[in-house]
């Protein structure tokens, strides 16, 4: 799972002004951060630890290692038998899960708020008693090249979008998928898997995000109670992973069996460096929800409503990477009987009319409104309270940056939307993905398999 957005996150998910008497944050004495907010509406408690490892953190030969884990993690430790993970949140009436990223890897539990020590007991065990063997391993790693076959290479947009990764970067490991190469899964092994836990999962590693009726003082007794007893440990040193500037457009063109083409389109920009006094990334996610944030937005207006060039359209940008740099993208599928070639030349246009005349009032202000009314009507989801709060944490700021982002947002003007896209939304900072789609075998099946984790 990769979070588009900032703003698209916070369009979707609950946002709620983030007090500081609503949430207290610990460090304990291994290193483990452990941050609290409190929500007394229901007796449900949110439990996520985030790993402050991801694909960005792997090595040539190795892509892919960090979502294997994942899948391993669920394995067994000497108190827990392989799958019993799961079984013991089901049988307390919770739901458990995880998802690995380019920046992070992170486990939940959604449980009865009784039930939190039941999560901290597993979490705790896992974190520091994995035990990796080489028969589960074999087992495991069929399953995830199964994962990998049934989502990427069965489905003609996200081949693009891996083959757009790696032309977008040339240096910086954001360009290998989260999901690995199927090469580097077919000669993984287990001592890769082993390696990768040693180095990366412990407590001065990680961060717990706890939601919910819970007091936070409690909280606290609990984690140092099952975590505070786990041992530390000395960290790979993580090495700067710089891009560097792109010096011309770049295209690709992916031909595989799809039943309509498909454009994908990116510029270099940057993310959140810093909170206080950055402005340019809140100017860009205004930009992408001027262009696709809501049904009236340019480019649906225009080009699926207006022209009927496509038959979707949208735009969109990260805010927050780890690797403090991001990308603007844009991307569409003509509708039938026009081309990516058109989509191309129609997107194109809207950047240039940004440039040459910004954005109205009355945008920004649908833009902005459409983050305020989320708060209104969406927060009642303490799962994503705690999904924002371990995402600005594991990429390296502080939880409250989240109290500040409305009013980051309202100051964005039109002057400076109009001056990033100058700025960053140039040819020569390009990079432009198309589907050539190939005629479709009807007797062909899928390659892969859905699986759970």
């Amino acid at each position: 799972m990769r979070i588009k957005s900032l703003l698209i996150l916070m369009l979707a998910m609950p946002i709620t002004v983030f007090a500081e008497s609503s949430i207290q944050e610990f460090k304990l004495d291994n290193g483990l951060k452990l941050v609290v907010q409190e929500d007394h509406r229901s007796p449900v408690v949110v439990s996520q630890v985030w790993y402050r490892a991801g694909s960005m953190d792997e090595v040539n030969g190795k892509t892919g290692v960090a979502h294997v884990l994942e899948h391993m993690m669920f394995k067994g430790t000497k108190k827990v038998k392989a799958g019993q993970f799961s079984r013991l949140i089901a049988a307390a009436g919770g739901k458990e899960n995880a998802f690995t990223g380019a920046d992070y890897t992170c486990y939940f539990q959604q449980l009865e708020k009784s039930q939190l020590p039941l999560s901290f007991e597993l979490e705790a065990d896992r974190m520091a008693n994995l035990q990796l063997t080489k028969v589960e391993f074999d087992k495991e790693i069929k399953v995830v090249m199964e994962e990998r076959r049934w989502r990427t290479d069965d489905k003609p947009q996200a081949m693009v979008n891996e083959a757009f990764q790696g032309t977008v970067y040339r240096a910086h490991p954001y360009a290998r998928p989260v999901v690995g190469f199927m090469n580097d899964l077919e000669n993984m092994t287990y001592e890769d898997a082993r390696e990768w836990y040693h180095n990366w999962y412990a407590p001065n590693n990680a961060t717990l995000v706890v939601v919910g009726d819970v007091k936070a003082g409690d909280v606290y007794k609990l984690a140092q109670q099952y975590f505070g007893k786990l041992t530390p440990k000395v960290l790979p040193a993580r090495k700067p992973q710089v891009e560097p500037p792109q010096i011309g457009e770049r295209r690709i063109i992916v031909k595989a069996p799809a039943k309509q083409p498909y454009i994908l389109m990116g510029y270099h920009v940057p993310a959140l460096n810093n909170p206080e006094s950055d402005w340019e990334p809140y100017a860009l996610e205004v930009l992408a929800g001027v262009l696709s944030g809501n049904p009236a937005a340019r480019l649906n207006q225009s080009l699926v409503r207006d022209t009927q060039l496509a038959v979707d359209v949208s735009a969109g940008y990260d805010l927050l990477e780890r690797g403090r740099l991001s990308l603007f993208e844009l991307d569409g599928t003509p509708s039938e009987g026009k081309t990516v070639n058109e989509v191309e030349a129609a997107l194109l246009q809207q950047i240039e009319k940004i440039k040459t005349s910004g954005v109205t009032t009355e945008e920004l202000d649908r833009v902005k409104a459409g983050v305020i009314a989320s708060d209104v009507y969406q927060r009642d989801s303490m799962f994503y309270q705690a999904m924002q709060i371990g995402t600005v944490e594991t990429i390296g700021f502080s939880w409250k940056i989240l109290d500040g982002y409305q009013a980051k947002l309202r100051a964005v003007t039109s002057e400076q939307v109009q001056a990033v896209a100058k700025k960053y939304l140039v040819k020569d900072n390009l990079t432009i993905a198309t589907l050539d789609p190939q005629p479709i075998d009807p007797n062909a099946k899928p390659q892969g398999k859905p699986h759970v984790h």
